[in-house]
């Protein structure tokens, strides 16, 4: 385990917890705390296979810690930014899924801080907001981009413009999460998700992980094409050719309902 002020990591065989600490703060985002998310997912041991990002206390992250706003030049609210960019993209593209566990305030940064994970389940007590139109400000940490992909622009737009809030039940209907669990159990169901990507074949999550959302944005021609490479790489990997073989001669479980 490796504590920091801010943050924790621990190591459950393959699977990586990472755990915001500062309840006292709702976990709001610090600049430290952005960096600490960034080193700590650019240097996860390679025998981790996926991760949970999760938060101290009841609060998932209320967003920046706006006692570090400053009064920023363009530039220096630009690279300020770009920091943020960097950090979140480390868990987005990173080595290993990371899916989110998520419980009360996931609002502003934190919300963005969510939207980079690649699963995302809540409990009965979460809630999301943007309230930086309300405080004169606009996202910075790659929200635009990835917010309107889980809800749509419409949506975002008026929780910027008019400070809507979005329960745990009508987050998970418009998109926020693809899970909703009762309280107290986000950070359980979201473990036991992790084990299940980590049984994956590693080639299959970083396919998912990266070559997905690209080819979702491409046109369809060009996703096609880059969609028969992808599949042409993963399905020619040792192990996927085992799993394949063990399905054909019975080894492996069949699909049914839970």
């Amino acid at each position: 385990m490796t504590t920091t002020t801010d943050l924790q990591l621990e190591l459950r065989d393959e699977i990586a917890i990472v755990r915001l600490t500062r309840a006292a703060k709702r976990n709001a985002l610090s600049d430290s705390l952005i960096l600490a998310l960034r080193d700590t997912f650019q240097t996860l041991s390679s025998n981790v296979r996926a991760a949970v990002l999760d938060g101290d206390g009841p609060h998932f992250c209320a967003g920046l810690d706006l006692s570090e706003l400053q009064e920023r030049d363009a530039g220096q609210g630009l690279q300020h930014s770009r920091l943020w960019h960097a950090a979140l993209d480390a868990i987005q593209s990173g080595p290993v899924p990371v899916v989110a566990a998520l419980h009360g305030a996931v609002v502003g940064g934190g919300l963005e801080l969510a939207s980079a994970c690649h699963i995302r389940v809540a409990d009965s007590t979460t809630f999301y907001a943007l309230p930086e139109g309300s405080r004169g400000i606009f996202v910075g940490g790659g929200g635009s981009v990835r917010i309107p992909k889980l809800i749509g622009t419409a949506r975002m737009m008026d929780m910027m413009m008019t400070g809507r809030v979005y329960d745990a039940q009508a987050g998970e209907r418009a998109g926020f999460a693809q899970y909703l669990v009762d309280e107290g159990q986000s950070f359980d169901k979201a473990f036991e998700l992790a084990k299940k990507v980590a049984g994956n074949a590693p080639l299959t999550n970083y396919a998912l992980m990266h070559a997905l959302p690209r080819i979702s944005e491409q046109p369809a021609d060009h996703g096609f094409f880059t969609e028969a490479l992808i599949a042409g790489i993963v399905q020619s990997a040792p192990e996927a050719k085992e799993r394949v073989r063990a399905f054909l001669e019975g080894r492996a479980n069949k699909v049914s309902k839970e």
